[in-house]
């Protein structure tokens, strides 16, 4: 157990350096909010703060952590699993200690020899407390940064996709090291910006609500909520770092919407669409929706064959302006990979059994989300295959988005509030 807390010591290093935030001892909650995004975006595995505060010794926990998060760590910085990175970074069984003093090189007597580090000590020591007492006299001097008097707002150019972004603030009152604006939720889009700057531009080619936040010595200071819409629904073939757009022509089919092989094979030039996705999105404000008492129900099937998608992966995603729902369904020999969202927890194949989200896609499947006084609840094909408590509203519903891995047949869409509004789509 010595070797693996070291060994994890060492990945908590590997990932620090990898970050450049500093030393992990000054991470505040946004920081680890942070990471734990990063995590998921290249690992799939969501960490929650608080577990990654235990590894990093924020939170007292005598417990090692699971395989899985050790699994995830290791992927993080660049491994396949726990097991590879150990087999890669050994460690001796205890950490030694060594006395880093010179040994004495002349007959010095060992009274002289102390009295000589005696005094080098009183002279450490009063340099730490002068240093000490400048410090906190500084600190007394520095005055509070006022967030409520600091300027962080986003403009868009225009209404339609792609959408350039206008960033306007001012950063000088922070004394400012380094300065960055996260352009989302996603923390791999991060952009840094000068010090002394006021203007700040970037493009978004996605439709969605967009959380933008100004990061200052790696601390976020500011917060601003971005909404970009589409007029109707939109597909796009999700590719770095330009994604290409479908027409309305090309999502066309006979009854229903959506995308075929042929296509998918014209547009990007693979045969295979493992890890290939195509989005189907509508975001717009659906004011008379209730977000805590509402019905989602949709038609639809990956259509490819499985020797152009093994899995055949769906997502059916409920975009709140507070948080979102992403119900996930695929071929049944891969509902290990299947990750379900409730707007507040994490469900994971991993160490789930997502069995019931196992679908048989040479059929088309009837997928349903009721969300009513605080139960959330998923059936699939008439049956119940999912049942839990929702603590968090969504907030407002602003858009549907419909993910598939490959091609895709979407025959209807419906999104209601019983007695308020409906919003029905038939293909």
């Amino acid at each position: 157990m010595e070797k693996e807390k070291q060994l994890l010591l060492l990945c908590r290093k590997l990932i620090e350096q990898s970050l450049n935030w500093g030393d992990g001892s000054i991470w505040s909650n946004d920081d680890f909010e942070q990471l734990g995004e990063k995590i998921f975006d290249k690992t799939k595995v969501k960490l929650s703060v608080s577990t990654l505060k235990r590894i990093w010794g924020k939170v007292r926990y005598e417990n090692f952590p699971t395989t899985a998060t050790l699994n995830a760590l290791a992927g993080f910085v660049g491994y396949e699993s726990w097991r590879d990175f150990k087999q890669n970074n050994l460690v001796e069984d205890e950490i030694q200690i060594t006395d880093e003093l010179a040994p004495i090189q002349n007959d010095e007597a060992p009274a002289a020899a102390v009295s000589k580090i005696k005094w080098a000590a009183i002279l450490i020591i009063s340099v730490l407390a002068i240093g000490a007492i400048i410090f906190v006299i500084s600190q007394k001097k520095t005055k509070p940064v006022d967030l409520n008097k600091i300027k962080f707002e986003a403009i868009k150019v225009s209404d339609s996709l792609p959408n350039s972004v206008v960033f306007n603030y001012d950063i000088a009152p922070f004394k400012a090291d380094s300065a960055f604006i996260q352009q989302s939720w996603d923390p791999s889009r991060i952009e840094k910006i000068p010090i002394g700057s006021k203007q700040h531009t970037s493009i978004y080619y996605e439709p969605g609500i967009f959380i933008a936040k100004l990061v200052i010595n790696n601390k976020v200071k500011k917060k601003c909520v971005l909404y970009i819409k589409t007029k109707g629904w939109k597909a796009i073939i999700n590719k770095r770092p330009v994604p290409t757009y479908l027409s309305a022509k090309e999502i066309k089919g006979n009854g229903f919407m959506g995308v075929s092989d042929e296509t998918l094979h014209k547009k990007t030039g693979l045969p295979v669409f493992n890890d290939t996705w195509t989005y189907f999105l509508n975001v717009h404000e659906f004011k008379d929706i209730d977000a805590g008492n509402f019905t989602f129900e949709t038609t639809l099937r990956n259509a490819s064959a499985v020797e152009a998608s093994v899995c055949r992966k769906v997502r059916a995603i409920i975009l709140g302006s507070s948080t979102a729902i992403i119900i996930p369904l695929g071929d049944k020999g891969c509902i290990s990979t299947l990750d379900l969202w409730t707007g507040d927890q994490w469900i994971g194949g991993k160490d789930h059994d997502m069995s019931a989200f196992g679908c048989d896609f040479t059929k088309l499947q009837n997928l349903k989300c009721r969300v009513e006084k605080n139960s959330f609840k998923i059936y699939l094909n008439n049956e119940l295959i999912f049942s839990t408590i929702q603590k968090h509203s969504l907030g407002e519903i602003v858009g549907i988005r419909l993910e598939f891995e490959g091609s895709a047949e979407i025959k209807n869409v419906k999104l209601s509030t019983p007695g308020s509004g409906s919003h029905n789509d038939n293909f």
